[in-house]
């Protein structure tokens, strides 16, 4: 069994139930803050992965013209007979600008993609034919339509080919170069600054002095934001102090519609971020009914979502899960704001704290069409290699201290979307 995250240095294992805010109440109220960004024009590439705004609609046929499916013999079908001989009087490749006119009994090479020529209506794949000098024997009779791709074949004018509120895919890509679209309207990718703040804190690379640790929040939580389908940019280390933190943050949000921040939002002396935040802006600070991560910090900073997340590593990785990596999507218009869920049956006993729904992190097996969990082992709010190993978060709900090997619990699975 795995007992209950230990507490900090200098904190209490006991918490005031009175004190925290339901989980799903500060959720809410974080989502009900958050609006999809303006609708921008942009190019077919950097639209990919946006959210269509409007529907489009072919306003012409696609393919615009009769053509061959295959390379071989335009042929007007009429009477034609097994072995039946033509004369070949033409030939017309794709991308030909003129359409060769063509009359019965005689033959056009074609090539895939070519314009059909007038007068045919079918075209034999050269692989069915015996080819001659300006004649060709037709081994087997072709039928009207025979590997023609008629007008419209595809999309007719007037059709939806994309709804409204539909995330672009590749395919999307291709539909919308197909009706001739070159910009499309979509809600932008959210642009991220992500800050990291603490004299302890140092980058990789670099030679660890007493007392200092690894910046880990910052690349993690940047790249976490980028497969959320955001533009991050994580910035430099931000030492203690309240000047040095004011202009980091008035700088990123110069240029982010939501900015992310670690460390420093607890009750401790130095935690000068929740003083700068409540500065600079409209900025709450609660403890939630959530392990790990029960201090979380948001609000608005110039019209600029901000969430203040926990220093420690998981409980910022479990706390960008819970609120922002749905706010992201909110922002991005997108309405599949969740991660997939499953039931999984746990194959060891889990524990969690009183009055807080828990985020356990554990692997997943599929055996007789059921999932099996197991803890990737302690679950510390510091040890980050737990959510290294896990393939999703099993939610413990707060009422809940202890559950046996065998109940069946909610999994988050952490798979990219």
């Amino acid at each position: 069994m795995h007992a209950p995250e230990p507490a900090p240095a200098g904190h209490s294992h006991s918490v005031d139930p009175d004190e925290l805010v339901a989980l799903e109440v500060h959720r809410r109220e974080v989502l009900s803050r958050v609006a999809p960004l303006e609708p921008i024009e942009l190019g077919l590439l950097e639209a990919h992965g946006c959210v269509l705004v409007g529907d489009v609609v072919a306003d012409a046929d696609v393919p615009a013209f009769a053509n061959s499916a295959m390379d071989g013999y335009a042929v007007a079908a009429g009477d034609l007979h097994d072995g039946v001989e033509l004369d070949v009087v033409g030939e017309v490749a794709a991308g030909a600008p003129d359409v060769v006119e063509m009359r019965p009994g005689r033959a056009v090479r074609i090539m895939t993609g070519a314009p059909l020529p007038g007068g045919a209506d079918a075209v034999v794949p050269v692989e069915l034919v015996d080819e001659g000098p300006g004649r060709v024997r037709l081994r087997t009779a072709p039928r009207s339509g025979d590997h023609v791709r008629p007008p419209g074949g595809d999309v007719r004018a007037g059709t939806t080919v994309l709804p409204a509120g539909r995330r672009l895919g590749a395919a999307d890509m291709g539909m919308l170069a197909a009706v001739g679209r070159s910009q499309v309207l979509v809600h932008p990718r959210p642009r991220v600054a992500v800050l990291s703040t603490g004299d302890e804190l140092a980058e990789p690379g670099v030679a660890l002095r007493p007392g200092q640790i690894r910046d880990v929040n910052s690349f993690m939580l940047t790249a976490m934001a980028r497969e959320a389908g955001a533009t991050a940019v994580r910035s430099p280390i931000v030492r203690d102090d309240r000047r040095a933190l004011a202009e980091a943050i008035e700088g990123a949000l110069s240029h982010a519609d939501l900015l992310v921040t670690s460390g420093g939002v607890s009750a401790g002396r130095y935690d000068f971020v929740k003083q700068v935040l409540s500065q600079l802006g409209d900025v709450a600070f609660r403890k939630v009914g959530m392990q790990p991560g029960m201090p979380q910090a948001f609000g608005f900073i110039s019209g600029v979502p901000c969430f203040g997340l926990p220093g420690n590593p998981v409980s910022a990785f479990v706390s960008f899960e819970v609120f922002v990596r749905p706010a992201l999507r909110r922002l991005q218009g997108r309405t599949d704001l969740n991660r997939p869920r499953v039931s999984a049956v746990l194959d060891e006993p889990l524990s969690s704290a009183p009055h807080r729904v828990a985020f356990l992190r554990v692997k997943l097996r599929r055996s007789d069409g059921v999932w099996h969990a197991r803890p990737t082992g302690p679950q510390g709010s510091s040890l980050l290699h737990s959510a290294v190993d896990a393939d999703g978060l099993a939610e413990v709900p707060a009422n809940r201290t202890d559950v046996p090997a065998g109940e069946t619990v909610v999994v988050h699975l952490l798979v990219s979307q």
